[in-house]
């Protein structure tokens, strides 16, 4: 069988075309290679903390002393987000304090959330500085890690809530942004009668649960009830709190979020796509008052977050709550937490990991927010 194969006639370049590539290589070659002995100039000789960009050098100034030295982080002792360590009796001088809440008297199910702040301290290299919303907020605000709530007992729900308030009152009252790593979320509680003594606050609440629950076995202050009771406190203004994420089994048990005025966005909701439009809707329930952000570890899906007590499929990536989070800036902020890390269910530390960056994106954003003291 004879094929007819189309016909390719080779033309050979002509001596005038070979000069000019040739030509033409070569002033590439002399352009590569000048960039190059530019280069070499401006960065052979330079240490780490020289950048040329000045909106990054002036972070690099703050982080790098000479000769481009940084403290190592697995050096020193552990503090939450790397901050420094100061004692609570020195807090007047802060504008936002760290501290943790090592309590989990209120779970029901798996508990070792009291483990919680050691593991975030534990957690190194998050941060120093913040790419999507430009900031290195440990070296541009005065932050410090004060310690843990002192507990007068483990065994006692109601008293080690009381001491929980009364820590963050001390913190509050000497006009400190308190920022708490608990811990399980019954915590939120007492820290928001702190925070909304002279007024109800509004909240975003990032989690897989409403916690509105009512009573269990004749116990109301568990993790499961944190903003019923708060609300009835008349510390949490329901018509200005956004509860993002909401999934799991247990919506027969949250009427009160939507029946008080909460706004409820469920998990199967969100997608990529729609996060500006939540992002907008929670600025909007919010708007320009005093404001709490309560973020459970537990909002994460399982996948990035197994390290929790009471973990829901089907739940936030770490990238769309960042997304979320980051979103936020320039909201009127007076307070914070990441609750329910409890690492012993944690097999790869992850979970930590993702709770110390949570940590590290709400501090970014109190560096935006109008109620930051100004020391």
């Amino acid at each position: 069988m004879q094929l007819n194969l189309p016909h390719f006639q080779f033309i050979k370049p002509s001596t005038s075309w070979k000069q000019k590539e040739a030509t033409e290589r070569g002033e590439f070659l002399t352009d590569k290679t000048k960039k190059l002995e530019d280069l070499r100039a401006q960065f052979a000789e330079a240490d780490g903390g020289t950048i040329f960009t000045p909106k990054y050098q002036r972070i690099a100034d703050q982080i790098f002393s000479e000769g481009g030295r940084r403290p190592a982080p697995y050096a020193g002792i552990p503090t939450l987000l790397d901050a420094p360590q100061k004692p609570v009796e020195t807090i007047q001088d802060l504008q936002v304090a760290l501290f943790g809440v090592p309590m989990d008297l209120g779970v029901t199910n798996r508990n070792g959330a009291r483990f919680g702040p050691r593991a975030l301290r534990a957690i190194e290299r998050v941060g120093p500085y913040n790419d999507a919303l430009e900031t290195a907020p440990l070296h541009e605000m005065a932050v410090a890690d004060i310690g843990d709530v002192p507990f007068r007992s483990r065994f006692d729900l109601a008293q080690s809530h009381e001491d929980i308030e009364a820590f963050a009152r001390n913190i509050v009252t000497q006009h400190v942004l308190p920022m708490a790593v608990g811990g399980d979320h019954s915590i939120t509680h007492p820290i928001l009668r702190a925070v909304g003594a002279e007024g109800p606050v509004g909240m975003i609440h990032i989690d897989a649960h409403c916690d509105t629950g009512g009573s269990y076995e004749g116990e109301k202050f568990h993790h499961g009830g944190p903003f019923r009771n708060a609300v009835l406190d008349g510390v949490l203004d329901p018509e200005r709190t956004i509860q993002i994420g909401i999934r799991g089994a247990a919506g027969y048990i949250w009427e009160f979020s939507t029946l008080s005025g909460m706004t409820v966005i469920e998990a199967k909701d969100i997608t990529e796509e729609r996060l500006p439009e939540i992002v907008a809707l929670a600025r909007d329930v919010v708007g320009d008052g005093p404001t709490y952000l309560s973020f459970d570890i537990d909002s994460l899906d399982p996948a990035f977050a197994p390290g929790t007590g009471t973990p829901e499929v089907g739940g936030l990536t770490p990238r769309e709550a960042m997304k979320l989070i980051r979103g936020f800036k320039g909201v009127n902020f007076v307070g914070a937490d990441v609750v329910e890390v409890a690492p012993a269910y944690d097999a790869t530390s992850n979970t930590a990991q993702n709770g110390a960056q949570m940590l590290f994106e709400i501090l970014s954003l109190m560096q935006f927010s109008p109620s930051l003291p100004k020391k």
